[in-house]
């Protein structure tokens, strides 16, 4: 008995036309809906005057802003009856004619905690009592022009933060002179002139005034902020050198004096801060050489150097350069490294010295010549998947079996036309 091949072809045919395809599974999968979330509206908890005061700042309050649970919340409130009161607030993307009354701000003076983010809205006054209250104030995008003096009044801030705002004044201590109690002030890229205070609060934890037109020395005065973790007067006019008293900061885990007319040498002072993670001396006018205990320096994570005059030889090893998550040399054109201690394959932007402990070559440098190894702090895990990935994972397997079988069953008949030969 023989099977012609017409007989194959119209049993492939009847096969392939029950095979289940993605398309048809899919238009039989119906998606699991979820449960409605809808729930009634509770009455408010928040004092009725904050409330009205919220409505006028274009806030929702159809649900109680006291109550409501998401951490992107603007609101948060204490726990005061028969009314609760505001005691932060955070106005974001303001619309451009949105007006904020003295009014207004004398309902909200039990807040502690004010953040404008992106709201280019004139300029208001603020209350003596909501000043009084206040401990966090933030100004990022936002208020246009702010004088140094209508900051200054401020003075119970533990937390300061201006950023991307014009302030008018001359010098960071106009500003900051009469807040005793600052633990933390950021004045960033506000075209701020003058010089560094020589006297700070002396528990403030952070300073950042980055991205401004300082001038002057860095004040030996720092040594006394021995709570101090983070530094970073980086993108100024700063001059001179930076001061043995550094090394007296013994808390200080982030330090910036990137991108300034700094000279002399690195002060051997910067060994003595134990827990220091990153180091960022770039560009600047820093010479001589490198000092080698800062490859003894257990913590460090981050160290740029590059766009100096330092020379000599680099007195780093390769499993030195290995452990630091970011390391940038280049642009130091009397800089090179020992080739039987660095592997060339380290793309440092500087050359390998000769017997003499000479650059060979011109240093191979460019603008991104530098190691830089990315590190996980915590490396979180994927995001769940949704629910729509386990049919797609089902319909897969449907199909992938119903192919199988068709394989199966093509060997099965070819064999069996072999056997009825």
């Amino acid at each position: 008995m023989e099977i012609r091949p017409p007989f194959l072809l119209i049993l492939l045919t009847f096969m392939l036309s029950y095979t289940p395809t993605i398309s048809s599974l899919s238009a039989n999968i119906s998606p699991i809906k979820s449960p409605s979330a809808s729930s009634p509206v509770l009455p408010s908890t928040i004092d009725p005057n904050q409330l009205k005061a919220l409505n006028s700042l274009n806030i929702p309050t159809i649900k109680d802003p006291c109550s409501q649970s998401s951490i992107h919340n603007s609101t948060l409130c204490d726990s005061g009856k028969p009314f609760r009161h505001l005691v932060s607030l955070r106005l974001i993307n303001c619309s451009d004619n949105l007006r904020i009354s003295t009014n207004v701000l004398e309902y909200l003076s039990t807040l502690q905690e004010l953040e404008f983010l992106n709201c280019p809205i004139p300029l208001v006054h603020f209350p003596a009592k909501l000043i009084s209250n206040l401990r966090s104030f933030s100004c990022i995008n936002s208020l246009k022009n702010l004088p140094g003096v209508w900051l200054r009044r401020f003075e119970n801030l533990t937390d300061l933060t201006v950023l991307g705002v014009k302030v008018n004044a001359r010098g960071p201590r106009i500003v900051l002179r009469n807040m005793k109690k600052l633990r933390s002030v950021r004045i960033s890229h506000t075209n701020l002139t003058g010089y560094l205070p020589k006297k700070w609060n002396l528990n403030i934890t952070h300073i950042d005034l980055s991205g401004n037109h300082l001038k002057g020395k860095v004040p030996s005065s720092l040594k006394l902020l021995v709570d101090l973790e983070f530094l970073n007067l980086s993108s100024n006019k700063l001059s001179g050198e930076i001061p043995t008293s550094v090394g007296n900061l013994l808390s200080l885990r982030n330090v910036s004096f990137a991108s300034n007319s700094l000279r002399g040498s690195i002060p051997n002072s910067i060994s003595d801060i134990p827990g220091l993670v990153h180091l960022d001396l770039s560009s600047n006018q820093f010479n001589g050489t490198i000092p080698k205990f800062i490859s003894e320096m257990k913590e460090l994570k981050y160290l740029n150097l590059e766009n100096n005059n330092f020379n000599g030889v680099l007195p780093f090893n390769g499993s030195f350069i290995k452990r630091l998550a970011v390391f940038k040399v280049g642009g130091n054109s009397n800089l090179c490294y020992n080739h039987s201690m660095i592997s060339s394959k380290l793309k440092l932007g500087i050359s390998r010295c000769d017997k003499n402990g000479l650059p060979v070559l011109p240093p191979p440098y460019h603008s991104e010549s530098h190691i830089s190894v990315s590190v996980d702090v915590a490396c979180p895990s994927p995001a769940p998947a949704h629910e729509g990935w386990h049919w797609e994972s089902k319909i897969i397997l449907v199909t992938t079996v119903g192919l199988s079988s068709i394989v199966f069953v093509l060997i099965f008949l070819v064999l069996l036309s072999k056997w009825c030969k």
